[in-house]
């Protein structure tokens, strides 16, 4: 952690920013899960199983897709992955879905994003089952998260809401401003908080004043797909900061190389909140960990299991 200075009545205090350590929190939900995943076994003979599809050869893809897989295996459960070909109609693809539906060992259904260009991706998220779609994406699922219902809700956001809890305990009555209204987190984000009691407000590009926006936040969550673009001024002194944000730029002084970096510029912000996640190591290593949750509640709505609080 970093010393930085705060003005407190005129005198100079010394505090320390909290780096939220997201590879770790992923690690422990991980042992949660396996625990929730053994007793499953043990008192309802039930292995959950997720099945991951992907369309095409992109290596940063099939990366993903084998640790996925790799964790599932490594939590005690099932997994089950479909590789097929580029040029895949959309007509296959939905068949496969099918099938996957309706298969008893199944219980979370991820297809890899994004698709080929002949695939309509919409029409392939409505054909998972909604009771099966591991990734929270499927209209029911919204539809239930926006109502108060018993949603799967997509990962990023779900994984976002934990760390925010285990830093902050009860988030009633705190201020949370999103920058970012995507479907995949933006939104789903928004509808979480104000489930926790939280008041919320979702910026976006015409957004007026969007720093004096951001400055009100007990909690900035930024999701907006743009590099650094919330700077160390936009932030409250003292607010916990959520970097969604994963964006390659170039890297100083090594032509054709890149880092990663976020929707934050973390050098500037981390002088001034009392907590922000960095990138990479930060919100990243929650998704699969928050898939892998999702699985197994849905595997147990499916066998009339109440599902385990993670």
């Amino acid at each position: 952690m970093r010393p930085r200075v705060r003005h407190v009545r005129g005198e100079i205090e010394m505090a320390e920013v909290d780096i939220i350590d997201g590879k770790a929190f992923a690690a422990k939900l991980r042992g949660r899960i396996a625990d929730a995943v053994s007793e499953m076994k043990s008192d309802h003979n039930v292995i959950p199983g997720l099945a991951v599809v992907l369309v095409g050869e992109d290596p940063a893809s099939q990366v993903y897709v084998r640790n996925k897989n790799k964790a599932t295996v490594k939590a005690g459960m099932n997994g089950f992955e479909h590789v097929l070909p580029m040029d895949t109609g959309q007509e296959e693809l939905l068949a496969l879905i099918g099938t996957l539906n309706g298969d008893d060992a199944v219980h979370g259904i991820l297809v890899q994003l994004p698709l080929p260009d002949q695939i309509d991706e919409q029409a392939v998220i409505d054909a998972i089952s909604p009771d099966k779609d591991a990734d929270g994406f499927h209209v029911v699922n919204t539809g239930r998260l926006a109502t108060g219902g018993d949603a799967i809700v997509p990962c990023t956001p779900l994984g976002c809401l934990m760390m925010l809890k285990d830093r902050m305990g009860d988030l009633s009555g705190k201020e949370a401003v999103i920058v970012g209204r995507s479907n995949i987190v933006g939104k789903p984000m928004a509808h979480l908080l104000l489930d926790a009691n939280c008041t919320v407000t979702i910026c976006h590009s015409r957004t007026a004043d969007l720093p004096e926006v951001c400055r009100r936040a007990d909690i900035l969550v930024a999701a907006v797909g743009r590099a650094e673009m919330v700077r160390g001024d936009w932030v409250k002194p003292g607010a916990i900061v959520i970097d969604v944000g994963i964006n390659r730029v170039p890297k100083p002084g090594e032509e054709g190389k890149t880092r990663l970096v976020g929707d934050v510029a973390f050098a500037e912000a981390k002088a001034v909140a009392g907590a922000i996640t960095p990138v990479p190591g930060g919100v990243g290593p929650m998704t699969i960990a928050c898939l892998l949750a999702n699985t197994v509640t849905a595997a147990c709505r499916q066998h009339g299991i109440a599902p385990p609080e993670f």
